[in-house]
């Protein structure tokens, strides 16, 4: 599904297997239904500015496995080229090391499992 973007910040010291991360998020779309244009971004952080996007939008002075950032909320996000623009999905890369770990389960797998959480959030589908 190339009418699907996905544009992958990762801060320069971790490693992650971008090709996973779309299949991923064009699994969960695909599952929805839902065809294109649509651009969801995923960003790889630190502990450092997870803690500090959570406290800034969660007001918990903590870090956390993942955020999703809507850009459903408030005005229309359909930008005139007609992208439908989902939102963000922050993880915290020194935090999926360690569920990874704690789960038994590769790197990748658990940033995958991350990615489709977070999109979940951002297509409005919350915890069952």
């Amino acid at each position: 599904m190339d009418n699907i973007q996905v544009p992958i910040f990762v801060e320069s010291r971790y490693k992650v297997n971008r090709r996973k991360i779309k299949e991923a998020v064009n699994k969960v779309l695909g599952k929805q239904e839902i065809t294109g244009p649509v651009e969801v971004s995923v960003a790889i952080v630190g502990d450092r500015k997870m803690r500090t996007l959570s406290r800034k939008y969660k007001n918990e002075d903590k870090t956390r496995n993942v955020l999703s950032f809507s850009l459903m909320e408030g005005e229309s996000t359909r930008i005139p080229d007609d992208i439908l623009r989902l939102g963000d999905i922050i993880i915290s890369y020194p935090v999926v090391i360690k569920e990874a770990s704690k789960e038994e389960m590769l790197v990748d797998d658990k940033v995958s499992q991350l990615v489709e959480h977070g999109l979940m959030h951002l297509l409005g589908i919350n915890h069952e």
